[in-house]
């Protein structure tokens, strides 16, 4: 399974499109009381029942379109390879490979080959940054006792 290959930035058109369609839909988001609203689409007579954490999903998208970021929806259950983990950290496949060896991120073989879960991955991600966050508040404090930091 192939995650990345079809991100492309959105164009003006629909950066404009997404930022109108997402400044309505978050104004009406506001007013919903019901778990499962009826949406109408102009261009149809019907009426199409979405789950509200659907609609709040779609507004997000709608967001990040109206911002030229390019979307990507993976089901969280999702099994990746080892290269498709790596493009999604922003790293090499050999490095994943030691992070998996190393007891860093669970994995399962299929066959000879790894594969990591796309929650698993993201978990990492997250467990990472707060890492880093640490370590620069620790080194700001550091710069603070010695005297080369003013508040």
């Amino acid at each position: 399974m192939e995650y990345f290959n079809d991100l492309k930035k959105p164009s003006k058109k629909e950066q404009i499109a997404a930022m109108e369609s997402y400044n309505a839909l978050a104004a009406t988001l506001e007013d919903l009381r019901s778990e499962n609203p009826a949406i109408e689409i102009e261009e149809t007579a019907e009426k199409i029942k979405i789950p509200l954490k659907a609609l709040k999903l779609l507004a997000k998208i709608l967001k990040a379109t109206s911002q030229g970021k390019p979307i990507s929806l993976v089901p969280i259950a999702t099994e990746m390879t080892t290269q498709a983990a790596a493009e999604l950290l922003g790293c090499s496949r050999p490095h994943i490979v030691k992070l998996l060896e190393k007891g860093d991120i669970p994995f399962t073989m299929v066959g000879r080959h790894r594969r990591v879960k796309f929650e698993d991955v993201m978990n990492y991600k997250k467990k990472m940054k707060l890492k880093r966050e640490q370590l620069l508040i620790d080194i700001m404090k550091s710069d603070e006792e010695l005297g080369l930091y003013d508040s």
